[in-house]
């Protein structure tokens, strides 16, 4: 019973000391110490450390994939139409990603004879998540792992989306312009 109630304790006095500190910079702000944007973004990191992946993840409707099978004609279009640099790459269907291709490692084959054209030779591992993991976690994974995109699965396995370190970043910034 001791522990538990310690347990409770904690978890209340961490929250006071959160809402305090949101209470302060709404303050500061007030006191015009910090402007609207900063209060933004500083808000936002308290909310990414809330926010799980799903919340924010774009679904896997709206994904634009390449096939494996896919050959550098095929794939520059949907480049350019989509103005993404980072794809998934699949088997047959969403479920069966096998790799993450990067517009810029494309760059190589366009003035080149495409026949020798093999996209397994630059595909690279994808980072799978599952949909709860919190985007604190994620922002630091993506850091330490050098990563910028991570396919999102659900507690079946199945793909349910993706996410990017844009993505995240933009919850504590604010809209990224491209």
């Amino acid at each position: 019973m001791k522990f538990i109630k310690k347990i409770i304790i904690k978890f209340y006095e961490n929250n006071l000391d959160r809402k305090k500190i949101i209470s302060q910079l709404r303050r500061y702000h007030e006191k015009k110490y910090i402007n609207m944007e900063l209060l933004s973004m500083l808000l936002g990191v308290f909310k990414v450390q809330e926010t799980r992946v799903k919340d924010i993840m774009i679904p896997r409707s709206s994904m634009v994939i390449i096939k494996k099978n896919s050959t550098i004609d095929e794939i520059l279009p949907l480049i350019i139409n989509s103005s993404h640099s980072r794809f998934p790459v699949i088997l047959e269907n969403k479920d069966e990603i096998v790799g993450i291709l990067l517009a810029k490692d494309l760059l190589k084959y366009i003035k080149k004879d495409n026949n020798n054209f093999n996209i397994e030779d630059i595909i690279r591992p994808s980072v799978i998540i599952p949909e709860t993991k919190k985007l604190n976690i994620l922002l630091s994974e993506f850091k330490s792992g050098r990563n910028h995109l991570a396919v999102v699965v659900d507690e079946y396995g199945g793909v349910s989306g993706l996410i990017t370190i844009e993505d995240v970043l933009e919850q504590i910034v604010g809209d990224i312009i491209d």
